[in-house]
Protein backbone atom coordinates (compact mmCIF):
# COMPACT_ATOMS: atom_id res chain seq x y z
CA UNK A 1 0.00 0.00 0.00
CA UNK A 2 1.44 3.39 -1.04
CA UNK A 3 1.80 6.35 1.33
CA UNK A 4 -1.00 8.16 -0.53
CA UNK A 5 -3.37 5.21 -0.04
CA UNK A 6 -2.43 5.02 3.65
CA UNK A 7 -3.12 8.75 4.11
CA UNK A 8 -6.48 8.46 2.33
CA UNK A 9 -7.39 5.46 4.52
CA UNK A 10 -6.46 7.39 7.68
CA UNK A 11 -8.50 10.43 6.54
CA UNK A 12 -11.54 8.24 5.79
CA UNK A 13 -11.20 6.54 9.18
CA UNK A 14 -11.06 9.91 10.95
CA UNK A 15 -14.10 11.17 9.01
CA UNK A 16 -16.05 8.02 9.93
CA UNK A 17 -15.10 8.35 13.61
CA UNK A 18 -16.10 12.03 13.66
CA UNK A 19 -19.45 11.26 12.02
CA UNK A 20 -20.07 8.40 14.44
CA UNK A 21 -19.12 10.58 17.42
CA UNK A 22 -21.54 13.32 16.33
CA UNK A 23 -24.38 10.83 15.86
CA UNK A 24 -23.69 9.19 19.23
CA UNK A 25 -23.56 12.58 20.95
CA UNK A 26 -26.90 13.49 19.38
CA UNK A 27 -28.36 10.12 20.44
CA UNK A 28 -27.19 10.56 24.04
CA UNK A 29 -28.64 14.07 24.10
CA UNK A 30 -31.96 12.72 22.83
CA UNK A 31 -32.02 10.09 25.59
CA UNK A 32 -31.24 12.73 28.21
CA UNK A 33 -34.04 14.98 27.02
CA UNK A 34 -36.38 12.11 26.18
CA UNK A 35 -39.35 13.42 28.19
CA UNK A 36 -39.00 16.90 26.73
CA UNK A 37 -39.05 15.48 23.21
CA UNK A 38 -41.43 12.51 23.42
CA UNK A 39 -43.24 12.95 26.76
CA UNK A 40 -46.91 13.77 27.22
CA UNK A 41 -46.06 17.41 27.79
CA UNK A 42 -43.28 17.61 25.21
CA UNK A 43 -42.28 21.01 23.88
CA UNK A 44 -43.32 20.08 20.34
CA UNK A 45 -46.93 19.31 21.24
CA UNK A 46 -48.40 22.81 20.97
CA UNK A 47 -48.61 25.06 17.95
CA UNK A 48 -46.05 27.85 17.72
CA UNK A 49 -47.58 29.87 14.88
CA UNK A 50 -50.76 30.62 13.03
CA UNK A 51 -49.35 28.96 9.93
CA UNK A 52 -50.44 25.31 9.56
CA UNK A 53 -47.34 24.34 7.56
CA UNK A 54 -44.95 25.72 10.19
CA UNK A 55 -46.88 23.94 12.94
CA UNK A 56 -46.85 20.64 11.00
CA UNK A 57 -43.08 20.86 10.53
CA UNK A 58 -42.62 21.77 14.22
CA UNK A 59 -44.68 18.76 15.35
CA UNK A 60 -42.48 16.45 13.24
CA UNK A 61 -39.22 17.45 14.95
CA UNK A 62 -39.45 14.41 17.32
CA UNK A 63 -39.51 12.21 14.19
CA UNK A 64 -36.28 13.88 13.05
CA UNK A 65 -34.67 13.08 16.41
CA UNK A 66 -35.92 9.48 16.16
CA UNK A 67 -34.38 9.20 12.69
CA UNK A 68 -31.03 10.39 14.06
CA UNK A 69 -31.27 7.81 16.86
CA UNK A 70 -32.07 4.96 14.47
CA UNK A 71 -29.28 5.89 12.03
CA UNK A 72 -26.75 6.23 14.87
CA UNK A 73 -27.66 2.88 16.42
CA UNK A 74 -27.68 1.14 13.01
CA UNK A 75 -24.26 2.56 12.20
CA UNK A 76 -22.93 1.55 15.61
CA UNK A 77 -24.24 -2.02 15.25
CA UNK A 78 -22.75 -2.30 11.76
CA UNK A 79 -19.37 -0.98 12.95
CA UNK A 80 -19.36 -3.25 16.03
CA UNK A 81 -20.20 -6.41 14.05
CA UNK A 82 -17.61 -5.60 11.39
CA UNK A 83 -14.91 -4.97 14.00
CA UNK A 84 -15.86 -8.14 15.90
CA UNK A 85 -15.62 -10.26 12.75
CA UNK A 86 -12.23 -8.82 11.85
CA UNK A 87 -10.88 -9.48 15.35
CA UNK A 88 -12.30 -12.98 15.88
CA UNK A 89 -11.59 -14.42 12.44
CA UNK A 90 -8.05 -15.09 11.25
CA UNK A 91 -6.41 -12.87 8.67
CA UNK A 92 -6.30 -15.56 5.97
CA UNK A 93 -7.63 -14.75 2.52
CA UNK A 94 -10.63 -17.08 3.08
CA UNK A 95 -11.54 -15.30 6.33
CA UNK A 96 -11.29 -11.90 4.63
CA UNK A 97 -13.56 -13.17 1.87
CA UNK A 98 -16.19 -14.39 4.36
CA UNK A 99 -15.94 -11.16 6.39
CA UNK A 100 -16.58 -9.02 3.32
CA UNK A 101 -19.53 -11.17 2.24
CA UNK A 102 -21.10 -11.05 5.73
CA UNK A 103 -20.48 -7.30 5.90
CA UNK A 104 -22.28 -6.83 2.59
CA UNK A 105 -25.21 -8.94 3.76
CA UNK A 106 -25.47 -7.17 7.14
CA UNK A 107 -25.19 -3.78 5.50
CA UNK A 108 -28.34 -4.41 3.45
CA UNK A 109 -30.17 -6.14 6.32
CA UNK A 110 -29.47 -3.32 8.80
CA UNK A 111 -30.39 -0.72 6.17
CA UNK A 112 -33.77 -2.39 5.51
CA UNK A 113 -34.58 -2.70 9.24
CA UNK A 114 -33.51 0.91 9.86
CA UNK A 115 -35.68 2.06 6.94
CA UNK A 116 -38.79 0.42 8.40
CA UNK A 117 -38.05 1.91 11.83
CA UNK A 118 -37.60 5.37 10.33
CA UNK A 119 -40.86 5.05 8.41
CA UNK A 120 -42.58 4.03 11.65
CA UNK A 121 -41.12 7.07 13.39
CA UNK A 122 -42.68 9.29 10.72
CA UNK A 123 -46.10 7.76 11.23
CA UNK A 124 -46.14 5.24 8.38
CA UNK A 125 -48.08 2.06 9.18
CA UNK A 126 -45.28 -0.47 8.70
CA UNK A 127 -47.58 -3.44 9.48
CA UNK A 128 -49.71 -2.64 6.45
CA UNK A 129 -46.53 -2.02 4.48
CA UNK A 130 -45.17 -5.45 5.42
CA UNK A 131 -48.48 -7.11 4.53
CA UNK A 132 -48.48 -5.50 1.10
CA UNK A 133 -44.82 -6.44 0.67
CA UNK A 134 -45.89 -10.03 -0.07
CA UNK A 135 -47.75 -8.98 -3.20
CA UNK A 136 -45.03 -6.48 -4.06
CA UNK A 137 -42.31 -9.09 -3.67
CA UNK A 138 -44.13 -11.38 -6.11
CA UNK A 139 -44.16 -8.63 -8.72
CA UNK A 140 -40.56 -7.65 -8.04
CA UNK A 141 -39.46 -11.28 -7.93
CA UNK A 142 -40.41 -11.77 -11.56
CA UNK A 143 -37.96 -9.01 -12.48
CA UNK A 144 -35.34 -9.87 -9.86
CA UNK A 145 -34.41 -13.35 -10.99
CA UNK A 146 -30.94 -12.17 -12.03
CA UNK A 147 -30.41 -10.59 -8.60
CA UNK A 148 -31.35 -13.84 -6.86
CA UNK A 149 -29.03 -15.74 -9.21
CA UNK A 150 -26.20 -13.34 -8.33
CA UNK A 151 -26.76 -13.85 -4.59
CA UNK A 152 -26.86 -17.65 -4.86
CA UNK A 153 -23.77 -17.66 -7.11
CA UNK A 154 -21.93 -15.46 -4.59
CA UNK A 155 -22.71 -17.89 -1.77
CA UNK A 156 -21.43 -20.83 -3.85
CA UNK A 157 -18.25 -18.93 -4.76
CA UNK A 158 -17.42 -18.34 -1.09
CA UNK A 159 -18.34 -21.73 0.35
CA UNK A 160 -16.91 -23.78 -2.51
CA UNK A 161 -13.74 -21.69 -2.17
CA UNK A 162 -13.42 -21.13 -5.93
CA UNK A 163 -11.39 -17.99 -5.27
CA UNK A 164 -10.78 -15.63 -2.38
CA UNK A 165 -10.13 -11.98 -1.71
CA UNK A 166 -6.51 -11.34 -2.65
CA UNK A 167 -6.32 -14.11 -5.28
CA UNK A 168 -5.04 -13.28 -8.75
CA UNK A 169 -7.61 -14.43 -11.31
CA UNK A 170 -8.47 -14.14 -14.99
CA UNK A 171 -12.14 -13.46 -15.74
CA UNK A 172 -13.10 -12.90 -19.38
CA UNK A 173 -9.45 -12.18 -20.31
CA UNK A 174 -9.24 -9.64 -17.47
CA UNK A 175 -6.35 -10.38 -15.11
CA UNK A 176 -6.40 -8.81 -11.68
CA UNK A 177 -6.61 -9.22 -7.93
CA UNK A 178 -9.94 -10.03 -6.27
CA UNK A 179 -10.77 -7.03 -4.11
CA UNK A 180 -14.25 -7.95 -2.92
CA UNK A 181 -16.78 -10.76 -3.26
CA UNK A 182 -20.17 -9.20 -2.60
CA UNK A 183 -23.61 -10.75 -2.39
CA UNK A 184 -24.34 -9.45 -5.89
CA UNK A 185 -21.04 -8.80 -7.67
CA UNK A 186 -17.31 -9.43 -7.51
CA UNK A 187 -14.72 -6.66 -7.89
CA UNK A 188 -11.38 -7.35 -9.57
CA UNK A 189 -8.59 -4.74 -9.74
CA UNK A 190 -5.88 -4.95 -12.40
CA UNK A 191 -2.27 -3.77 -11.95
CA UNK A 192 -3.16 -0.31 -13.29
CA UNK A 193 -5.85 0.20 -10.65
CA UNK A 194 -8.80 -0.33 -13.03
CA UNK A 195 -11.77 -2.06 -11.41
CA UNK A 196 -13.88 -4.68 -13.18
CA UNK A 197 -17.24 -5.40 -11.57
CA UNK A 198 -18.77 -8.71 -12.61
CA UNK A 199 -22.16 -10.05 -11.54
CA UNK A 200 -21.59 -13.30 -9.67
CA UNK A 201 -23.97 -15.25 -11.90
CA UNK A 202 -22.00 -14.19 -14.99
CA UNK A 203 -18.74 -15.74 -13.74
CA UNK A 204 -18.89 -18.98 -15.71
CA UNK A 205 -15.20 -19.54 -16.45
CA UNK A 206 -12.39 -18.36 -14.22
CA UNK A 207 -8.67 -19.05 -14.01
CA UNK A 208 -7.40 -18.84 -10.43
CA UNK A 209 -3.66 -18.26 -10.71
CA UNK A 210 -3.10 -18.15 -6.94
CA UNK A 211 -4.21 -21.71 -6.15
CA UNK A 212 -0.82 -23.19 -6.98
CA UNK A 213 2.67 -21.87 -7.62
CA UNK A 214 3.22 -20.48 -11.10
CA UNK A 215 6.05 -21.19 -13.51
CA UNK A 216 7.82 -18.12 -14.84
CA UNK A 217 10.05 -18.39 -17.89
CA UNK A 218 13.02 -16.54 -19.27
CA UNK A 219 14.35 -16.93 -22.81
CA UNK A 220 17.84 -15.56 -23.50
CA UNK A 221 19.63 -15.79 -26.83
CA UNK A 222 23.34 -16.36 -27.36
CA UNK A 223 25.27 -15.97 -30.58
CA UNK A 224 25.85 -18.88 -32.96
CA UNK A 225 29.56 -18.26 -32.59
CA UNK A 226 29.40 -19.08 -28.87
CA UNK A 227 30.40 -22.53 -27.67
CA UNK A 228 27.25 -24.09 -26.22
CA UNK A 229 29.13 -26.32 -23.73
CA UNK A 230 31.06 -23.27 -22.48
CA UNK A 231 27.80 -21.32 -22.06
CA UNK A 232 26.17 -24.23 -20.23
CA UNK A 233 29.09 -24.53 -17.81
CA UNK A 234 28.83 -20.82 -17.04
CA UNK A 235 25.12 -21.31 -16.38
CA UNK A 236 25.86 -24.31 -14.14
CA UNK A 237 28.35 -22.31 -12.06
CA UNK A 238 25.95 -19.38 -11.60
CA UNK A 239 22.46 -20.87 -11.14
CA UNK A 240 22.78 -20.87 -7.35
CA UNK A 241 23.95 -17.25 -7.36
CA UNK A 242 21.01 -16.26 -9.56
CA UNK A 243 18.59 -17.95 -7.13
CA UNK A 244 20.17 -16.23 -4.12
CA UNK A 245 19.79 -12.85 -5.82
CA UNK A 246 16.06 -13.37 -6.50
CA UNK A 247 14.20 -14.00 -3.21
CA UNK A 248 10.87 -14.31 -5.06
CA UNK A 249 11.92 -17.66 -6.55
CA UNK A 250 10.46 -20.62 -4.63
CA UNK A 251 12.07 -23.38 -6.68
CA UNK A 252 14.74 -23.11 -9.37
CA UNK A 253 15.81 -21.52 -11.57
CA UNK A 254 16.42 -24.45 -13.88
CA UNK A 255 18.05 -24.51 -17.28
CA UNK A 256 15.70 -26.30 -19.71
CA UNK A 257 18.09 -26.31 -22.66
CA UNK A 258 17.90 -24.91 -26.19
CA UNK A 259 14.39 -23.59 -26.74
CA UNK A 260 14.81 -22.68 -30.41
CA UNK A 261 17.31 -21.90 -33.12
CA UNK A 262 16.32 -18.40 -34.15
CA UNK A 263 17.52 -16.39 -37.14
CA UNK A 264 20.42 -14.79 -35.28
CA UNK A 265 20.57 -16.52 -31.91
CA UNK A 266 20.42 -19.79 -30.05
CA UNK A 267 17.60 -19.25 -27.55
CA UNK A 268 18.05 -20.81 -24.11
CA UNK A 269 15.12 -21.41 -21.78
CA UNK A 270 15.15 -20.94 -17.99
CA UNK A 271 12.23 -21.68 -15.66
CA UNK A 272 11.45 -21.14 -11.99
CA UNK A 273 8.43 -21.56 -9.72
CA UNK A 274 7.12 -18.46 -7.98
CA UNK A 275 3.99 -17.15 -6.34
CA UNK A 276 1.66 -15.67 -8.93
CA UNK A 277 1.95 -12.22 -7.33
CA UNK A 278 5.72 -12.38 -7.98
CA UNK A 279 5.47 -13.73 -11.53
CA UNK A 280 6.59 -10.66 -13.47
CA UNK A 281 8.95 -9.43 -10.75
CA UNK A 282 10.84 -12.74 -10.83
CA UNK A 283 10.82 -12.87 -14.62
CA UNK A 284 12.39 -9.41 -14.94
CA UNK A 285 14.91 -10.25 -12.22
CA UNK A 286 15.92 -13.47 -14.03
CA UNK A 287 16.44 -11.52 -17.26
CA UNK A 288 18.69 -9.08 -15.41
CA UNK A 289 20.72 -11.68 -13.53
CA UNK A 290 21.34 -13.85 -16.60
CA UNK A 291 22.38 -10.80 -18.63
CA UNK A 292 24.86 -9.81 -15.92
CA UNK A 293 26.27 -13.35 -15.69
CA UNK A 294 26.75 -13.49 -19.47
CA UNK A 295 28.40 -10.06 -19.47
CA UNK A 296 30.80 -11.11 -16.71
CA UNK A 297 31.83 -14.18 -18.71
CA UNK A 298 32.08 -12.55 -22.13
CA UNK A 299 29.08 -14.36 -23.60
CA UNK A 300 27.52 -12.43 -26.46
CA UNK A 301 23.75 -11.81 -26.54
CA UNK A 302 22.94 -11.03 -30.20
CA UNK A 303 20.94 -8.10 -31.46
CA UNK A 304 19.89 -7.21 -35.04
CA UNK A 305 23.08 -6.50 -36.99
CA UNK A 306 24.99 -7.52 -40.08
CA UNK A 307 27.74 -10.06 -39.38
CA UNK A 308 30.43 -10.75 -41.99
CA UNK A 309 32.09 -14.14 -41.50
CA UNK A 310 35.32 -15.26 -43.12
CA UNK A 311 36.28 -18.80 -43.94
CA UNK A 312 39.41 -18.62 -41.81
CA UNK A 313 37.34 -18.01 -38.68
CA UNK A 314 37.76 -21.17 -36.63
CA UNK A 315 35.29 -22.67 -34.22
CA UNK A 316 36.02 -22.07 -30.53
CA UNK A 317 38.16 -24.83 -29.10
CA UNK A 318 36.50 -26.53 -26.14
CA UNK A 319 38.13 -29.13 -23.98
CA UNK A 320 36.49 -32.57 -24.23
CA UNK A 321 36.13 -32.69 -20.45
CA UNK A 322 34.16 -29.45 -20.57
CA UNK A 323 31.93 -30.90 -23.27
CA UNK A 324 31.20 -33.93 -21.07
CA UNK A 325 30.51 -31.69 -18.08
CA UNK A 326 28.14 -29.58 -20.17
CA UNK A 327 26.32 -32.69 -21.41
CA UNK A 328 26.01 -34.00 -17.85
CA UNK A 329 24.70 -30.65 -16.62
CA UNK A 330 22.19 -30.46 -19.46
CA UNK A 331 20.93 -33.97 -18.69
CA UNK A 332 20.71 -33.23 -14.96
CA UNK A 333 18.72 -30.04 -15.52
CA UNK A 334 16.29 -31.84 -17.83
CA UNK A 335 15.66 -34.36 -15.07
CA UNK A 336 15.27 -31.99 -12.10
CA UNK A 337 13.02 -29.61 -14.05
CA UNK A 338 10.83 -32.30 -15.58
CA UNK A 339 8.02 -31.52 -13.13
CA UNK A 340 7.88 -28.02 -14.62
CA UNK A 341 7.32 -29.37 -18.12
CA UNK A 342 4.37 -27.80 -19.83
CA UNK A 343 3.11 -27.47 -23.37
CA UNK A 344 3.35 -23.70 -22.99
CA UNK A 345 7.04 -23.77 -21.94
Amino acid sequence: MSNTDKKEKIIKSKESLITLAVLLAATIAIFVFHNDIYGTNNVFKDDIADNAVINAVFHKIPAVFSTIQIVAVAWLISWAVRSLLQVTLSKSSRSRTIVKLINNFLKYLIAIIALFLVLGAWGVNTTTLLASAGILSLVIGLGAQSLISDIIAGIFIVFEDEFRVGDIVIIDSWRGTVDEIGIRATKVIDWQGNIKIVNNSEISTIINQSKELSVTTCVVGVGYNESLPKVELVIKDNLEKIKNNIPEIVDGPYYKGVDSLAASSVNLLFVATVKEADYYVAQRAMNREIKMVFDENGINIPFPQVTVSYAEDSDPVVDKKDVKKAHAFNSEQRTVSKKLEDTNI
